[in-house]
């Protein structure tokens, strides 16, 4: 170190270096390894909190390891920053549909398909989707039993017992 730098306090640091959390997280999850991946994308979220790509990324995730309710709230999230990011309205519709929530699920796969994204491997998505909105709209719902219908009695129903 020379006089100089001694006086004036030393050498001016290096920015510390950004790491790049969001890349290692897609190579962790190319090898499968989804918890250390989770990880990596918190980490990559603290360098910015409201990034909707690490959130989406972070939902696909949670639902490779089968946690659809932290998947789902990523999702939520990503679109709460990000309302037309079609991924996350595609991976949310489909959650949903597993947990059975077809009003909402129905909502996501037609936002989706207002703004689908533009590629030839994309595609696939959007048939996929507009193939289940056409199914859950085909399906109608049984009519409620009216009040003159006859009731069934519980032997009726096998297995079941009075």
């Amino acid at each position: 170190m020379s006089f100089w730098d001694r006086l004036t306090g030393g050498k001016p640091k290096r920015p510390t270096e950004n790491l790049d959390y969001l890349n290692e997280a897609l190579a962790l999850e190319r090898q499968g390894d989804y918890d250390a991946a989770l990880t990596s994308y918190r980490l990559a979220l603290r360098q910015r909190p409201n990034n909707h790509k690490v959130l989406q990324n972070m939902a696909i995730a949670y639902s490779k390891l089968g946690q659809l309710d932290e998947a789902i709230r990523c999702y939520r999230r990503a679109l709460s920053i990000e309302p037309k990011l079609s991924g996350a309205h595609y991976g949310l519709a489909f959650l949903l549909l597993r947990r059975g929530d077809v009003s909402d699920a129905a909502y996501h796969l037609e936002a989706f398909l207002m703004d689908p994204p533009r590629s030839p491997e994309a595609e696939r998505w959007v048939k996929h989707a507009q193939k289940t909105l056409d199914e859950m709209k085909a399906a109608e719902p049984p009519p409620p039993p009216s009040p003159s219908s006859p009731k069934l009695k519980t032997s009726e129903y096998p297995g079941i017992l009075e």
